[in-house]
């Protein structure tokens, strides 16, 4: 096998492993059909801007919890922004850890929210890990010539 083709076996192995342990769903795979030849780096550049948001959000729901008087109203509304954001690229674990921050941003637990903030963190930090990978891998293949493989 060339370098091109273990490079996309790879790929494929690499995405295949993060559906299978739950870090991505079928979000993401619709994200990919949209990648064409005139836009190769289509979903690295959609889920570089995840990753900017992310980043924002992340810092907007410490500095919330770091107040007198936690607003719980702000914090949900970033949780929202954040599960949005996280569905949108099939980002699937960091969707479930919003889910649970928002059950207790409702339930106005300060102790629930910071616990899931800690959760949200980890899960986005994990998946922008394996992303950012993936995304290297691209690249590789790119740069050898070839084309990025489709999943189904």
């Amino acid at each position: 096998m060339d370098l091109i083709g273990q490079l996309q076996k790879q790929y494929v192995d690499f995405v295949t492993s993060l559906y299978h342990e739950g870090f991505l769903d079928d979000q993401f795979l619709e994200l990919q059909k949209l990648r064409d030849d005139s836009n190769p780096s289509f979903v690295a550049e959609v889920v570089s801007l995840f990753f900017d948001d992310s980043e924002n959000l992340i810092n907007n729901l410490a500095k919330a919890f770091h107040q007198h008087v936690v607003d719980y109203k702000l914090v949900d509304a970033h949780v929202h922004q954040f599960k949005g954001s996280s569905s949108s690229i099939g980002a699937n674990k960091v969707k479930n850890a919003c889910v649970d921050f928002k059950n207790s941003c409702d339930q106005k637990n300060i102790q629930g929210c910071l616990t899931c903030l800690q959760n949200v963190k980890r899960e986005y930090y994990f998946v922008k890990s394996k992303l950012e990978t993936l995304f290297r891998l691209e690249q590789q293949i790119m740069a050898a010539g070839g084309a990025v493989p489709m999943l189904a």
